[in-house]
């Protein structure tokens, strides 16, 4: 399937109560259009970072009681899973969408990563898009705006990934739930692409 662009369906589908009511409607509305993006963006990532990309859309297998606050699909260069390497992503808030490069608490080099952005935090202060976002946790929608970071909250972001031993760091662009409606299927493949074209050096950095 290809992309055919977001709708007020999409992000509705959090609002409805219960997991089995829930996970109905975003294995109906949401997770098509999640699989049509890993398809368009998986050859694309692999010629830009020179791995082979393999696209993963969430499942949320695990869960038994408390139903998806997000979705996404994930994009990452081993074909079982993501959650252990340096990966990019495109989801679903209820108020947003989010295009990131991911390291999260899962992967084993983390410290390592760690190091090499505090060593790079000049360049990474200085060429990252004032309208990019920072995260710290993967599993909440709130995110600190780049351009409203000083470089001493950035430093203590890739120290704390260093030492804290479920410390994450994300980086991208987050698009409002009213912005990604009135995208064009066109147009929002563009600005991921144009997002992951920005976070390129952040993953090779990892």
């Amino acid at each position: 399937m290809t992309f055919s662009g977001f709708t007020d369906t999409d992000f509705d589908v959090f609002k409805i109560n219960g997991l089995d009511e829930r996970m109905k409607a975003l294995i109906t509305h949401i997770r098509p259009k999640l699989e049509g993006l890993g398809h368009y963006f998986a050859p694309i990532l692999s010629l830009e970072t020179g791995d082979e990309i393999f696209p993963h859309v969430a499942k949320h297998a695990r869960r038994t009681k408390n139903p998806p606050q997000d979705t996404w699909v994930a994009f990452a260069s081993n074909p079982r899973g993501y959650k252990m390497l340096p990966h990019f992503q495109i989801g679903l808030w209820e108020t947003h969408v989010f295009i990131w490069f991911a390291l999260i608490y899962e992967a084993p080099n983390k410290e390592i990563f760690g190091k090499k952005l505090e060593a790079n935090i000049n360049k990474i202060y200085k060429q990252t898009p004032k309208n990019f976002v920072w995260s710290v946790d993967h599993t909440k929608p709130e995110a600190k705006v780049h351009g409203n970071l000083s470089k001493e909250e950035l430093h203590s972001m890739f120290v704390r990934l260093q030492k804290v031993k479920k410390a994450e760091i994300l980086c991208g662009l987050h698009i409002s739930k009213e912005e990604a409606i009135r995208m064009s299927p066109e147009n929002f493949l563009q600005q991921a692409e144009s997002v992951f074209k920005t976070l390129l050096p952040l993953y090779k950095l990892a």
